[in-house]
């Protein structure tokens, strides 16, 4: 993916601006996830197959070596996480350190890699995939991880599956393939699970990066990581007005997610990956952890229910 120019909001526009609070210098820094009840942020280090825990209580950032590379982590309703992993979807229990896989949905397709993911309303875990190389543009897929634990193929064709998220009345579902350089969005329904009706919400427009993870406020706007463009942006899902800026103070943003006591806080995640080493002596944070406090309330997920 290209680098481009950050964007330039319009008079009245809010610009907050994100400062480094972990700094780890990750590969490929992704997933922010906040645990309401423990009151810490777990992310995610993708290339070097670590998932962290952030309390924001006394700065400590402890990593856990999962053994693959991590495209998600999500809470589970019977207590550790759910892991989307080169190997499949997997339980994780971070006290113990042990890992378990309950099913790989591309074990014939070795050259991808899951990638982003999320709880939907109802606890299923709906995950995407990539090829790691990024080379071939249409070998990833989406997935729904049903609380029995079978998986079901909702989409192919995917060039790199990132963010997803519902509206608050669950009824409808945005999407980020992020090659595309749009949301999409689909009528969901709660009770099973389907999608339908997909179409573009909006397109981000020419230097403006590529969209990739992806929160969602209370308002039912969203605030979707823009890589190669140093911001997450908020934009109205209706129209595709750039509502808001976080600017963050390096290129590749990856992912963003709402926290902290009010759920006001955005904290970023970002990478330095593809990055050559003039643009990394320029950047030399790239990689690690961010915040703002935004003033906007932010929307949390469930656990996976399975």
């Amino acid at each position: 993916m290209n680098i481009d120019s950050r964007p330039s909001p319009k008079d009245g526009t809010p610009v907050w601006r994100a400062e480094m609070i972990v700094d780890t210098r990750s590969i490929l820094g992704e997933g922010p996830l906040w645990d309401v009840d423990e009151s810490v942020l777990w992310w995610i280090d993708t290339k070097n197959h670590l998932v962290h825990r952030y309390s924001p209580a006394d700065g400590s950032n402890v990593s856990y070596d999962v053994g693959d590379q991590v495209g998600a982590v999500v809470l589970r309703e019977r207590g550790g996480l759910l892991l989307a992993l080169r190997s499949g979807f997997a339980g994780f229990d971070p006290q113990k350190g042990e890992v378990e896989i309950i099913v790989d949905p591309e074990s014939h397709l070795p050259e991808n890699r899951l990638n982003d993911g999320k709880v939907d309303p109802r606890g299923r875990f709906w995950g995407g995939s990539m090829e790691d190389a990024e080379v071939n543009m249409d070998r990833g897929a989406l997935y729904c991880l049903h609380t029995d634990r079978h998986f079901e193929k909702i989409l192919g064709g995917v060039g790199v599956s990132n963010g997803i998220v519902w509206s608050t009345d669950a009824k409808t579902m945005y999407y980020v393939d992020s090659p595309t350089r749009r949301v999409d969005v689909f009528d969901y329904d709660d009770e099973s699970g389907t999608v339908a009706n997909r179409r573009v919400a909006f397109r981000i427009p020419d230097g403006m990066g590529f969209p990739d993870g992806m929160a969602i406020d209370v308002e039912d706007k969203l605030w979707v990581a823009l890589w190669g463009a140093h911001c997450v942006g908020r934009f109205a899902p209706e129209t595709g007005e750039l509502l808001g800026v976080v600017e963050v103070p390096t290129s590749h943003v990856s992912a963003c997610a709402f926290g902290g006591p009010n759920l006001d806080e955005l904290f970023v995640t970002t990478a330095r990956v593809h990055m050559a080493d003039e643009q990394l002596q320029e950047e030399p944070h790239a990689g690690s952890l961010f915040h703002a406090h935004v003033g906007v309330r932010g929307r949390t997920f469930p656990a996976y229910a399975g």
